[in-house]
């Protein structure tokens, strides 16, 4: 591991080392990650699990021995029916279950939070993210948590006195600290109403108006609520480190209650950090998995390539909110990494501090973090590329003809943002951005003769002067088509625009022009001679 890694500023860093300076030296580091699978689990629920990947990797760099579990909070309650979910009335009839026993009605799995849990595990890999998994349904249901359920029991009181403190109204004399699925309804409707000290306990189901008495040694029927269950889970697996979301790390929020809460279990808190919201580009407010509308992670590898998708966790700092842009932000956001990469390889030159900034970051966006690309990708524009794709019709091998010194390590990364690139043109690109070369059975455009006389002027140069010149030295041979017919420059683009694409208005001429090729573009401008 080189000096820099050693003192990097990198946040991943930084809390890496606060994290052996708080817990000490051990053999194995644990940082936890978890999502209760209510819904599409969206791109805002990934910034926790790349945050607590990027601490991960940070550590292991450092030779530390890291366990780094991803907790499936499938035994919370089925709360809301998503608005993108299919028969959404059978799903209504599953409120108040345990969100493992409600039925996939997408048909991908064999129950609805198996089936969100299925998509995230399968993409994860995508972008060099590899948990252990641990599902709570699971480990609540073969009683794992039993006595840490007890010890909630046995501590009622002082647990009450605990919550109570960040409270504005107390928590009543009857009240407990564990909730129960009826085994009647398998509905949390229910109240407890009585315990005997050991393992026996009793419980009302409030809707058939029924009792029973349970062992919660062998029935999977109860469950400690939230802030209880996050610091029992902190003490069973030894969790040295999880962030939150800003709502549970504000004052008097979840992980100020659990902290002291954990006491009770004879554990203590993890070291934590806050991570902030993402919106998506032109959304406001917070995303939301119940809402249904939400953009997942598929989406935005259907943009962003995974290095590039790591990029931009790697280059935010956790408790900074951004936006995920599927706008015209995607050339910048592909020019950043670009420059970051270039940086990096040492063809755009910087200061030292930021050049090792620059090279942290670039590092840790990479999907395998023990293979670094061994040389810059081939460095064209995100606009430039659209463009391409959209001259020779989405045709990869004809983009690639048109591209100088490309290597073929370059060409398998660049196929990745080609389809990228693809993807945005047909589902966000702005109409004034996509464009179609005319073809012969196009209509002609209507033009006057010195239109059409400049028209067939710019052809003679193209073929003349075209495959041989620069784009600027050829530049001016579109200027002087437009002259020698008495054509002001502005009238003679959108004329050969209008010719080449349909469009009053498209790409820089010189550019577009160089990037089609006389070979492809002559036929086009020859059905005016």
């Amino acid at each position: 591991m080189s000096e820099i890694k050693n003192q990097s500023t990198h946040w991943a860093d930084i809390m890496a080392d606060r994290i052996i300076r708080e817990k000490g030296d051990k053999e194995c580091y644990t940082c936890a990650s978890r999502i209760t699978p209510s819904g599409t689990v969206h791109i805002g629920n990934f910034r926790e699990i790349i945050t607590v990947e990027l601490v991960v990797r940070a550590l292991r760099e450092k030779g530390k021995n890291v366990r780094f579990i991803y907790s499936w909070d499938d035994y919370d309650v089925f709360r809301k029916v998503p608005k993108n979910m299919p028969n959404p009335e059978l799903l209504s009839t599953y409120l108040r279950k345990p969100i493992t026993l409600v039925p996939d009605t997408t048909e991908r799995a064999e129950n609805y939070a198996r089936a969100n849990e299925i998509a995230v595990e399968k993409i994860l890999p995508t972008v060099g993210v590899f948990p252990e998994y641990l599902y709570q349904a699971e480990r609540y249901r073969s009683n794992k948590y039993v006595e840490g359920i007890k010890t909630a029991l046995e501590k009622r009181d002082e647990i009450r006195a605990i919550l109570n403190e960040y409270r504005t109204e107390p928590l009543p004399e009857n009240w407990w600290p564990v909730s129960v699925f009826s085994s009647f309804t398998d509905k949390d409707t229910t109240t407890v109403t009585g315990w005997d000290g050991g393992y026996m306990l009793t419980y009302h189901d409030d809707e058939l108006d029924k009792e029973e008495t349970i062992d919660i040694r062998t029935t999977p029927n109860t469950k400690l609520p939230w802030r209880i269950d996050w610091p029992m889970r902190w003490n069973e697996e030894n969790v040295d480190f999880e962030p939150g979301g800003k709502d549970h790390l504000t004052e008097g929020g979840s992980y100020d209650t659990s902290k002291n809460v954990v006491k009770v279990f004879g554990g203590e808190a993890p070291v934590s950090m806050r991570y902030d919201f993402i919106k998506l580009k032109g959304m406001g407010g917070k995303i939301s998995s119940s809402g249904g509308e939400v953009a997942d992670l598929y989406d935005v590898l259907a943009i962003y390539p995974p290095e590039i998708v790591r990029y931009l966790f790697v280059g935010t700092r956790p408790n900074s909110e951004f936006a995920i842009s599927f706008d015209l932000d995607v050339l910048k956001i592909y020019e950043d990494y670009d420059n970051c990469e270039r940086i990096y390889f040492g063809i755009l030159p910087v200061k030292e501090q930021r050049k090792e900034k620059e090279d942290r970051i670039y590092e840790l966006s990479q999907v395998d973090g023990s293979k670094i690309p061994t040389e810059a990708g081939y460095q064209i524009p995100f606009r430039h590329l659209c463009n391409l794709l959209q001259i020779f019709n989405g045709d990869e091998e004809k983009v690639f003809s048109r591209l100088e010194g490309i290597t073929e390590s370059q060409k398998e990364r660049l196929r990745v943002r080609m389809q990228c690139a693809k993807n945005w043109l047909r589902d966000y690109a702005p109409e004034d951005f996509k464009f179609a070369l005319s073809s012969e059975s196009d209509a002609l455009v209507e033009l006057a003769d010195n239109e059409k006389k400049a028209v067939q002027d710019f052809a003679g140069y193209i073929e003349s002067y075209l495959d041989n010149m620069s784009e600027k030295e050829f530049s001016n041979y579109i200027y002087q088509a437009a002259g020698d017919n008495g054509l002001e420059s502005g009238d003679f683009f959108r004329v050969v625009y209008m010719v080449l694409i349909g469009k009053e208005k498209g790409p820089k001429l010189a550019n577009f022009v160089k990037s089609i090729g006389s070979e492809t573009i002559l036929p086009i401008l020859r059905r005016y001679c």
